[in-house]
């Protein structure tokens, strides 16, 4: 393993590298977060400029085969301009994701957030779920401390543009990550996060 992808000391669930390679760990038993570090993208300032009142989220489900096509479709119907170099990258993420994860259907989200929601730690009920930020503060995670644990600091964060897998508790009964989506409510500040999660795959759910 190369040097900068090992596992924090302090949590040997969390697996981070600066290559994509390292997403594949995510399938090793013991991790329960892999993270890609990447630097944001180009088009990270364009997208923060857009007027958010005019997008729409996006929330689909559609083949693997077909996420080339369909992902630019939604981007167009949510008011996203084309030219942003945005579809092909998510395009690009999704179908590795899949390709890790071994499915041949996702649901695919781009969340405009403005709101506190899931400002709890939690571990969604679901196998696995990709989380990137795009624009504003990425999500927190730490370790678990306990079934009911709720603590108040969190120990990483993403950056815009990386990736995270994040395993949810149909793949992992106790999780050994929690996540939450940072408060942003009284600071105005708008977040844009994608989530990607798998239907199928993971040796049928689980």
């Amino acid at each position: 393993m190369d040097a900068r992808e090992k596992e924090p000391a302090s949590c040997a669930a969390v697996a981070i590298g600066r290559g994509p390679a390292i997403l594949e760990r995510i399938m090793d038993e013991t991790v329960h977060l892999a993270i890609w570090q990447r630097p944001a993208p180009e088009y990270g300032a364009a997208v923060s400029e857009l007027e958010w009142d005019a997008i729409d989220d996006i929330d689909d489900e559609m083949d693997v085969v077909d996420v080339p096509r369909a992902l630019p479709i939604s981007l167009a119907d949510a008011g996203y301009p084309a030219d942003l170099g945005l579809a092909d990258e998510l395009a690009a993420l999704a179908v590795r994701f899949a390709e890790i994860v071994a499915c041949d259907r996702l649901r695919v989200r781009l969340d405009v957030i403005k709101t506190d929601a899931c400002r709890k730690f939690h571990a969604d009920n679901v196998t696995v779920r990709l989380l990137m930020p795009l624009v504003g503060p990425g999500t927190q995670w730490l370790a678990a401390r306990g079934v009911h644990a709720d603590p108040l600091v969190a120990e990483g964060q993403l950056q815009i543009g990386e990736v995270g897998l994040f395993k949810g508790r149909v793949w992992a009964e106790r999780p050994e990550i929690l996540h939450r989506s940072p408060p942003v409510a009284a600071t105005g500040i708008t977040r844009l996060l994608l989530a990607i999660d798998p239907l199928g795959g993971i040796h049928d759910q689980r």
